[in-house]
Order: C-alpha cells, then structure tokens, then sequence
C-alpha cells in the first residue's frame, strides 16, 4: 500500500518548518548548517513525492543534483565554520560581524 501524496507532503512541511525555525532561532552557525540541511531534505522529499505521484523521473533527477550541491555545500560550509572558530573562537552568529573591520 503506497504511501499517499498528502502524507508526504505535511512531513515534508513540518521537516521546512522545524528548518526554517531553527534557522531563526538558534545562534550557532553549526545548528543553523544543519536546519538549512533539513530544509534542503525536506524540498528532496516533497520532490519525490511528487515525481511519485505524477509517474515522472524527472523530480528524482533533480533530487539526485541537488543531493550532489549539498554534499559540496557542506564540505565548503562546514570548512567555513572551522575557520571561523579558528581565528574568532566562537560560533555566535551575533558575535560574527566580519563587516565591522
């Protein structure tokens, strides 16, 4: 029994939500990384589903380039993060104002 498209949906709804949340509200660059990860797995999964539902490959392609992205996205955010606690020895977002000097 497959799953139904609206079932896919709210999670895929709920996961955004909890992402964008905590974006909003978390100060720590390495959590807010980590909601823009769930917000991207979050688009994956409302793109899978409606591949599913409209019998197309086409969604789980771009699923498959956009997993490609992140993965290099995280490899160069999380490269950035290193080097910012390394010369600030911090990870307040806050407390990151490089635009000051």
């Amino acid at each position: 029994m497959p799953v139904p498209s609206l079932h896919v949906l709210i999670l895929s709804a709920l996961l955004f939500a909890i992402g964008v949340i905590g974006v909003l509200m978390r100060r720590n660059l390495v959590v807010m990384f980590l909601c823009v990860e769930l917000m991207l797995n979050a688009a994956n999964l409302a793109l899978i589903g409606f591949s599913r539902r409209l019998g197309q490959l086409d969604g789980q392609v771009v699923v498959f380039f956009v997993i490609v992205l992140a993965a290099a996205e995280a490899a160069v955010g999380l490269a950035l993060v290193i080097a910012l606690y390394r010369s600030r020895r911090t990870l307040d977002a806050d407390q990151l104002n490089l635009m000051k000097y």
